[in-house]
């Protein structure tokens, strides 16, 4: 593998009850709480729980197996919200996805948090990003991991 650098762009907020409206394109995407404010339709995010990504980002919400866990960490007054942007192929959106895992640690995720196992990669963020470092720079851990095991044998 080799550096690489990614520029995702994110792409307004959704709130579970209009996820119909979000892109059908490949992509990562996050899932917030955060509380709406029905009378200026504004939403303030309040935490980050999980990042996927997934060829079909509308489906793949849609559908997906975490939705109680997300909603078991919403606080009295929170709602989920998403959001997502546009990245093709299969094996950048894995590394970018796993970037975005590593450097933010969301707690809903599990793969990726401790680990990151794709050479230096860089993510630059916009749009709709908050809460996202807007630029940041991952490097592989595999070695550091064996050497760190190694060195306790």
């Amino acid at each position: 593998m080799t550096t690489k650098t990614y520029t995702l762009e994110f792409g307004g907020y959704w709130l579970q009850s209009a996820i119909s409206g979000m892109p059908s394109g490949s992509g990562i995407y996050g899932v917030y709480a955060c509380t709406h404010d029905v009378y200026q339709n504004r939403v303030l995010l309040q935490r980050l729980l999980y990042i996927g990504e997934a060829a079909d980002i509308r489906g793949r919400i849609a559908n997906h197996d975490k939705w109680s866990e997300w909603q078991r960490q919403l606080r009295i007054g929170e709602v989920l919200c998403l959001n997502a942007a546009l990245i093709a192929g299969q094996s950048d959106r894995q590394r970018a996805e796993a970037a975005v895992i590593f450097k933010h640690k969301p707690p809903c995720n599990t793969e990726y948090r401790n680990s990151f196992p794709f050479d230096t990669t860089t993510v630059a963020t916009g749009g709709c990003n908050a809460l996202l470092e807007p630029f940041f720079t991952t490097l592989c851990t595999e070695n550091q991991n064996a050497a760190l095991f190694a060195r306790r044998w």
